[in-house]
C-alpha cells in the first residue's frame, strides 16, 4: 500500500478498500473458502457446534510476548476448547479509527494469521470499517468448532471430590500489559496463548474433565466463584498452591495488587475426577504452555457456590467476583 496510514477514504468501498483487504487480510489469511470472496462463508461441519463471539481492545496493541492480532485468536479459540470443542472456524471485524498506521496493522494481521496456524483454525470471512478517531482499532470475532457426541464440559458438572488444577502461573498478561502502560521496566511477558494441545491430549487421554475454564478478566478468583456457584458447590482452594512468578508477585506488591484477580490469556482451570487428578496434572504439564500446572485445591459440597482460600498462616478466606474495577482495566 502507497499510504502509511489508515485514513477514511479506506473504508469507502472503493479501491482503497480493495486494496486494503486484498494487501493486508487476504494475503495473510488465504485459504480456499475465504478465497472466494463471498458475502457468507460456507463450510463443512456436523454434529454438534460450539459457537462464540469476542471483543477486543488493547492498550498499548503491541506487548511483551504478544500484540492484541494474536489476543483477538487466542481469546476466541480458547472459549471454543472450555467446552471440549475443536475449533474450526474464525470470522473477525476491524473498526479502524482513522490514522492507523499501515506498518503496525500488517504486523497485528500476521500475528492473527500465525497465530491461527498454530491453533489450527481458519479465518474465512471477516469486515473493515474505517471511523474518525486518533488511530486507534478494535477487533471483533466469531469462532465455530465441534463438539463430540461423547463430550460434555461445562461448568455444572463440578462435582463433590473433585480436584482443581490451574495450567500455570497467575497474573502475568495483567501484569505485562500494566508494566508496558505505566512504563514500568519488567522483564513479564504476555502468557497469551491457543491451548488446543492441552484441552486435546486431556480428551485423547479420557481424562474425567467435568469442567473448564480461560482464566481471563476478573482473575482466577472470579472464575472459581462463577463455577462454584454455577455448580452448587464449594471450592477449597490451597493460596501456597496458586503458582505465581516471582517477578509477578513483585510487581503486584509494589502496585498493591492481587495476583488471583489478575487477569491472564493462556491458561485454564480444570475440575476433574479425582481419580484422574495426577494423570491430568502430568498430562497439563507435558502440553504445550502447561509446564507450570498445578494441583491448587478441590470441590466439595458443605457451603453451595462459595470459594474458601486457605492461607499461608492457617487462616481461611473468602473469595467473591471481582467487584467494581478492583484494579486497572487491561482492556
Amino acid at each position: 500500500m502507497q499510504q502509511d496510514v489508515i485514513t477514511m477514504v479506506h473504508g469507502s468501498g472503493g479501491s482503497a478498500t480493495s486494496e486494503l483487504i486484498n494487501e493486508i487480510f487476504a494475503s495473510e489469511f488465504r485459504n480456499d473458502t475465504l478465497d472466494q470472496m463471498e458475502d457468507s462463508a460456507v463450510v463443512t461441519g456436523g454434529g454438534r457446534i460450539a459457537i462464540t463471539t469476542d471483543s477486543f481492545v488493547v492498550t498499548p496493541p503491541e506487548f511483551k510476548g504478544g500484540d492484541i492480532g494474536r489476543l483477538c485468536i487466542c481469546g476466541t479459540v480458547n472459549d471454543l476448547l472450555m467446552r471440549g470443542a475443536v475449533p474450526k472456524y474464525i470470522t473477525c471485524g476491524f473498526i479502524l479509527e482513522e490514522g492507523v498506521k499501515i506498518d503496525l496493522l500488517k504486523r497485528i494481521v500476521h500475528s492473527m494469521a500465525e497465530t491461527a496456524r498454530e491453533a489450527g483454525v481458519q479465518i474465512v470471512a471477516g469486515d473493515t470499517k474505517v471511523v474518525n478517531g486518533d488511530g486507534e482499532f478494535y477487533i471483533n470475532t466469531a469462532g465455530v468448532g465441534i463438539v463430540s457426541d461423547n463430550v460434555d464440559i461445562k461448568a455444572a458438572n463440578a462435582c463433590d471430590g473433585d480436584v482443581i488444577i490451574v495450567s500455570g502461573t497467575m497474573g502475568d498478561h495483567h501484569a505485562a500489559i500494566l508494566s508496558e502502560r505505566m512504563e514500568i521496566d519488567t522483564n513479564v511477558t504476555s502468557d497469551n496463548a491457543p491451548l488446543v494441545e492441552m484441552v486435546r491430549n486431556l480428551l485423547i487421554e479420557n481424562i474425567k474433565v467435568h469442567t473448564l475454564r480461560d482464566i481471563t478478566r476478573g482473575g482466577l478468583g472470579t472464575v472459581m466463584k462463577e463455577l462454584a456457584t454455577a455448580s452448587g458447590k464449594t471450592f477449597y482452594v490451597k493460596d501456597e498452591d496458586i503458582p505465581v512468578k516471582q517477578v509477578v508477585r513483585d510487581f503486584c506488591g509494589l502496585l498493591g495488587l492481587d495476583p488471583i484477580y489478575m487477569g491472564n490469556e493462556g491458561k485454564l482451570i480444570a475440575i476433574v475426577d479425582r481419580e484422574d487428578a495426577d494423570r491430568a496434572l502430568e498430562v497439563i504439564k507435558n502440553s504445550k504452555y502447561g509446564q507450570d500446572a498445578a494441583i491448587i485445591g478441590e470441590v466439595k459440597e458443605d457451603a453451595p457456590g462459595q470459594v474458601i482460600l486457605k492461607t499461608k498462616i492457617g487462616g481461611k478466606r473468602s473469595l467473591d467476583v471481582l467487584q467494581g474495577e478492583g484494579l486497572p482495566r487491561i482492556c
